[in-house]
């Protein structure tokens, strides 16, 4: 399902949306939270700059919302459909699931921003080894 050429590959794994060779993340694991928004320059195998412009991952805080509202809306069905729980064990459902997702929900919207700009190339990578 999850193949190379993919916007939902690139998405899913945080890798480079340009060629899908490397993580865009110096660590891949989105729970250290002192490295959470540390990212490499450039792809080392097709160069592209993640860092497109100055402040560019400021839009991502917009991708950031709607992903948040999606989390917010599982833990609702999750808890009050699923589970039976009354209003106030639901709204806590929701607090603690925004609270636990939150580095995932950062990644992601920078993954999907990042994503909207930039298109898999399968040449990309081939381009920088012949230069």
């Amino acid at each position: 399902m999850l193949k190379k050429g993919n916007k939902l590959y690139s998405i899913l794994t945080g890798s480079c949306p340009r060629c899908h060779e490397e993580s865009m993340y110096l660590d891949k694991n989105p729970y250290h939270m002192g490295k959470i928004f540390k990212m490499h320059e450039r792809c080392s195998h097709c160069n592209l700059k993640y860092k497109i412009e100055p402040s560019f991952f400021y839009g991502a805080m917009y991708v950031s919302y709607g992903v948040g509202i999606a989390f917010a809306v599982a833990a609702f069905v999750i808890a009050n459909l699923f589970l039976g729980a009354n209003l106030i064990e639901t709204f806590i459902a929701i607090i603690v699931t925004l609270v636990v997702f939150m580095p995932i929900i950062m990644r992601l919207s920078r993954n999907i921003w990042i994503n909207m700009f930039v298109k898999y190339d399968p040449k990309a990578k081939a381009n920088i080894k012949n230069s």
